[in-house]
């Protein structure tokens, strides 16, 4: 009986034993920090590798340092235009100071979260929706700077964000079209009107050059008779100035015997 009581006190003290041994090692990955605390005090940022801590007097936080990515839900933003729209986005952001992101924050995946959504309602409301189709690379700028500025008490560096979609009603969306075809035929009458403009700028600059020498219109008469006559017709056209038909005589009369 004292031999089983023996055996009994000696595994009881290597399971305690392990269990010291257990909490005490720690291996950390390379993409890890373990914010270390002792007695609930911060005592500094250890890894990676093996960590070392006094149990029951120390505890570890682990703390990924890679880059994270966050699906921002879908958000009911009204452009500065009044038109409700519905966007969604995502967010790279990782971690950049360990203890800030443990101390300052209680949990820096939600409160990026939260305030991911109410940035990009707050950035999407002051532009149009036009911005928002045609400018998105710089509403994406805009919000990152105002989360990275915000996140960095937090110890988060935000790396990137994207809009992925800017849903629109469907009544919205035909209303677009419409404006997207008055706007085609706009400009098709102003290129229209813009191409009568410069036709007859250039017409009168050719009638002031021509009046400067009058033999010149006579070679523009010359110039034009290949394209009066065709390949295979046999007319020929010749212009003749009226100004010399007065110096013909009977040349103007009606007939021979007038």
């Amino acid at each position: 009986m004292n031999l089983f009581g023996g055996f009994t006190f000696y595994a009881v003290l290597i399971v305690l034993l392990g269990a010291i041994l257990a909490s005490a090692i720690k291996v950390l990955r390379e993409y890890e920090r373990g914010v270390v605390f002792t007695l609930g005090r911060f005592t500094g940022v250890k890894g990676p590798g093996l960590i070392l801590l006094v149990p029951f007097v120390q505890q570890m936080v682990r703390v990924d340092l890679r880059t994270l990515v966050l699906d921002v839900p879908s958000q009911d933003v009204i452009s500065r235009d009044n038109v409700s729209v519905r966007v969604n986005a995502v967010i790279y952001f990782r971690v950049i100071d360990a203890a800030k992101a443990t101390i300052q924050v209680e949990d820096f995946m939600m409160a990026t979260s939260q305030l991911a959504q109410t940035t990009l309602r707050s950035v999407l409301g002051k532009h149009e929706l036009d911005e928002m189709l045609a400018e998105r690379d710089k509403l994406n700028n805009d919000i990152q700077d105002i989360l990275d500025a915000q996140t960095d008490a937090w110890g988060i560096k935000v790396a990137n964000v994207e809009i992925k979609h800017v849903d629109i009603d469907e009544s919205m969306v035909r209303a677009i079209a419409r404006q997207a075809e008055a706007e085609r035929e706009r400009r098709a009458k102003i290129i229209n009107a813009e191409g009568e403009q410069q036709a007859a700028q250039k017409l009168l600059e050719a009638a002031e050059i021509l009046g400067q020498r009058p033999e010149a219109m006579q070679l523009r008469y010359l110039g034009t008779l290949s394209a009066v006559a065709g390949e295979k017709s046999s007319t020929i056209v010749f212009p003749f100035p009226m100004e010399l038909a007065s110096l013909v005589p009977g040349l103007m009369k009606g007939s021979p015997g007038e």
